[in-house]
């Protein structure tokens, strides 16, 4: 199984110009108050845009919420769906502000 991802991990990356495919689960009011540039889908409406996420089935899926939580499910469900590179990013937004 994939390893999660850490804050460090993916600051590093993103300071690097690395453009990595990240979803954010938050709803989109938590969006809107700080964001990481990401696709912002949350975790209810998820299945009902996967189509959104299809291109990228067998790509590297960065997937956060507030605090992991939230995203962990979405790994899970993503994972059922066939995604084969899923990592969640441990402790979510708050630990990457931290």
């Amino acid at each position: 199984m994939n390893q999660d991802i850490t804050p460090a991990e993916l600051k590093e990356r993103l300071a690097k110009g690395e453009k990595p495919f990240i979803v954010d689960v938050r709803e989109d009011w938590e969006y809107q108050e700080q964001n990481i540039g990401a696709l912002n889908i949350p975790l209810g409406a998820l299945p009902d845009r996967l189509e959104e996420l299809e291109d990228h089935k067998n790509d590297e899926v960065i997937v956060h919420c507030r605090s992991g939580a939230r995203s962990a499910s979405a790994k899970a469900f993503l994972q059922q769906q066939g995604f084969t590179n899923v990592r969640n990013l441990t402790g979510g937004i708050m630990a990457y502000n931290g």
